[in-house]
């Protein structure tokens, strides 16, 4: 009974044993079948699937993006991935050429100085040393022996001239007086040759720009005892020219003021080429011969000084701090007294100056120590050599730029002067290839450190706040040099040769930039921009002239048509470049709107030229000048070409719909360039009172006020109070009137020379003189 029916069960038992074996893939002998379902039952194994095709995986991830085409996001996916950089990193540290020798200077200071107190009291007494070196060299150079009769020079900057361009000098000059009779012993620093107006000066019909404002001096031929210049030359310019001084040392002379001379001579000497001027003008200047003064222009003795204390400081120092902040401090010091200092009147006023810019330097300095890359590029560097010849010496050039790239043609990174000055835009062109270039480099270095991700975002947000600051209305982007310094400097946090020479070199813009101009704000106005420069307005257009010629005497009658705006309310018209003749529409409604210009027989210039130039009036300034038109010495008119020539630099100040006062650039002895004086307009009631200036002066609050006087409806005078440091008033000024004719300007007390910066409009000194 239990034969086949038990073996039956026997056998089905053992193939559902098997079965279930196969079932959970325990399958020991190497031959035993694959049994099909259960491979299609792991395949359908989410771990075991077969790999997504790549186009499906990225349509997967950019379902956002479908809008997107597929080559874009392609490719981006792709440069995403090649930022990221390498799977392992390299850190970059800079291994030494010929490592015995530049490990030298390090094994000496083990060997002789192996305590860390021994080292720490050489550090800084070799910091005392560099100091008191300094100090030493740069008294001496103060010191200048007294020129007999004339007392000690007065120092002046190489933009320093006895007038002021435009009608700035008043009318008929007077502002500007004496003409004769007077003069000064004088000192120039070093290197004034290069010196140069960088917007158009009107000298007769010339425009004169990019060169020195030498007008006058001896002919080729002619020796230097001849050298007669215009009044509105560069001293120290002329002084060069007329082999005075040198270019090289600078050094000290004696000018005299001669008055008025005619037919100013062309040439070119020692390295200066003066412009002609074939008429006449009313102030000259000549300079003494044989004057000795005991002076030194000591700023490259102070560069040298420098440059050695912190090449063996460089060479002896490892720790990244040790090492910049005294090299930062020892360059600002150098830049701000020696190689390229502001504009100032005298050592204590430049250090003032410093010192206010000095400390937000230090600050700005420790944020790009440690924050923008200067601690990292320096940390572990032990090739001492290169550390001092690659990044000592490229920060050293970077600190002179004022002679290191002095030949590139670029003054200022403005669309005006990159339009106006020639080659400026190829310079900047080959600048920017440069840049490229670096960039690129600098990019696959970062990539190398995987920092490259970083540091776009970095920039990233640089490019949107530059934007943002070209996007605001009436602002002007301005690229100075510490800027450009710190937009650069984190691209270059990395331990290379090249980012040792392009931190060094940045180093060397910042401090350049700041120990030179200061914090200038990177958003200006165009006015701050502007300078001297045109200010694009209206021009008078002037009717043919009707000249009058006679034995005797011969006249020259302008007339123009109406003003082209009721801000314009009156007109100024120069003569040689000198204000001549200045109305005022309101002043008498029937007057005619013409000038008459006479020439007597046996005045100067009767048989010379004349330069003609008209302006619009805005209160008491002047807009721009038409170019100059020219009454010939045969009687002749010739006509201005249009455009507009020269321009002085005012600015009335309007609150509301209501004047309040005149804004004009000041030169107040100490104070930097854009620092202005406010001249308010006083009313009361209906009646006008008086002017009101208010400038602060070295030891005083208000350093001048100027008053109208009235007496019944007649005007009598400006009565002018001007404390001077240590007396009482120094000059009281009256205009004198006889009926209704103005006849002169009455000083009581002193008179001054005024010494003023045709650049920065900047008055540097005021010479006085007693009067008996």
């Amino acid at each position: 009974m239990g034969g086949p029916s038990t073996e039956v069960r026997d056998v089905e038992r053992q193939e559902s044993t098997i079965a279930s074996a196969s079932a959970t893939t325990i399958v020991e002998h190497p031959d035993a079948p694959i049994d099909d379902v259960v491979h299609v039952a792991e395949l359908e194994e989410p771990g075991s699937s077969p790999p997504t095709p790549r186009f499906i995986q990225d349509e997967s991830s950019w379902k956002r993006w479908k809008w997107v085409p597929y080559p874009v996001r392609r490719f981006t996916i792709a440069v995403g991935r090649w930022t990221r950089g390498p799977p392992i990193p390299q850190d970059f540290k800079i291994k030494p050429l010929f490592p015995q020798i530049q490990h030298a200077p390090i094994a000496l200071l083990d060997k002789y100085l192996p305590h860390r107190a021994h080292r720490i009291g050489l550090y800084f007494g070799y910091l005392a040393l560099w100091l008191i070196t300094f100090i030493l060299v740069m008294r001496s150079g103060l010191v200048a022996t007294e020129v007999e009769g004339w007392g000690t020079p007065i120092p002046i900057g190489c933009g320093n001239a006895n007038w002021i361009s435009g009608n700035g000098c008043g009318l008929d000059g007077n502002d500007c007086r004496p003409f004769s009779g007077s003069g000064f012993a004088f000192r120039c620093p070093a290197n004034c040759a290069s010196y140069q107006v960088l917007n158009p000066r009107a000298v007769g019909d010339q425009e004169i720009i990019y060169q020195p404002m030498v007008i006058g001096g001896p002919s080729n031929t002619s020796s230097d005892a001849n050298a007669i210049y215009r009044g509105d030359s560069f001293i120290c310019g002329a002084a060069i020219h007329a082999g005075v001084i040198t270019d090289t040392e600078g050094g000290c002379g004696v000018v005299n003021l001669i008055g008025t001379r005619s037919k100013f001579n062309s040439s070119t000497r020692h390295g200066i080429s003066s412009i002609v001027f074939d008429s006449y003008f009313p102030l000259s200047f000549t300079f003494d011969n044989g004057v000795e003064c005991a002076s030194k222009d000591v700023r490259w003795s102070l560069l040298a000084i420098s440059v050695v204390f912190s090449t063996f400081l460089a060479l002896f120092t490892t720790s990244p701090a040790l090492f910049f902040f005294p090299i930062f401090t020892g360059l600002y010091w150098t830049v701000a007294l020696a190689t390229d200092p502001p504009n100032y009147q005298d050592i204590p006023s430049l250090l003032s100056l410093e010192v206010g810019r000095f400390l937000p330097a230090m600050l700005a300095a420790w944020v790009m120590f440690d924050k923008m890359g200067i601690r990292r590029t320096l940390t572990g560097l032990t090739a001492q050599v290169e550390k001092a010849v690659l990044w000592l010496g490229a920060c050293w050039v970077g600190a002179l730029t004022n002679h290191t790239f002095d030949f590139i043609p670029i003054q200022r990174l403005t669309p005006h002067d990159l339009a106006q000055q020639p080659g400026a835009r190829a310079a900047l062109a080959i600048i920017i290839i440069v840049l490229f270039v670096i960039l690129v480099s600098q990019v696959w270095f970062f990539r190398q450190e995987g920092r490259l991700i970083s540091h776009l975002k970095l920039y990233a947000i640089f490019v949107v706040g530059l934007i943002i600051c070209v996007l605001l209305p009436n602002l002007s982007l301005r690229i100075h040099h510490y800027i450009l310094a710190l937009l650069l400097l984190p691209g270059t946090s990395m331990q290379t040769r090249p980012s040792l020479l392009y931190q060094g070199l940045l180093v060397g813009f910042f401090v350049n930039g700041i120990a030179r101009w200061g914090w200038d704000p990177v958003l200006q106005t165009a006015y701050a921009l502007q300078g001297d420069a045109q200010l694009d307005s209206p021009l008078p257009e002037i009717l043919a002239p009707v000249i009058a010629l006679g034995k005797n005497l011969s006249t020259i009658t302008f007339s123009w048509g109406q003003s082209p705006g009721p801000e314009y309310d009156g007109i100024s018209v120069l003569v040689n470049d000198v204000e001549r003749y200045r109305d005022y529409f309101s002043d008498d409604l029937n007057s005619a709107p013409n000038f008459t210009w006479s020439r007597k027989v046996g005045d100067v210039g009767e048989f010379e030229k004349e330069y003609f130039r008209f302006a619009w009036m805005s209160g008491s300034s002047s807009e721009d000048y038409t170019k100059a038109g020219i009454w010939d010495e045969k009687g002749q008119w010739v006509e201005m070409q249009p455009g507009p020539s020269k321009l002085k630099r005012r600015a009335d100040v309007w609150e509301g719909a209501g004047f309040i006062g005149h804004e004009m650039p000041v030169g107040k002895p100490g104070f930097e360039v854009g620092r202005r004086k406010r001249e308010i307009d006083v009313w009361e009631g209906e009646g006008f009172i008086a002017h009101e200036v208010k400038a602060k002066k070295p030891g005083a609050d208000r350093a001048k006020r100027e008053i109208d006087v009235w007496e019944g409806e007649g005007f009598i005078a400006h009565e002018v109070t001007v404390t001077k440091p240590g007396s009482g008033t120094a000059k009281r000024e009256v205009d004198v009137w006889e009926g209704e004719g103005f006849i002169g300007h009455e000083v009581y007390g002193v008179g001054c020379n005024v010494i003023l910066d045709l650049y920065t409009r900047q008055v540097t000194k005021r010479v006085f003189h007693i009067r008996p």
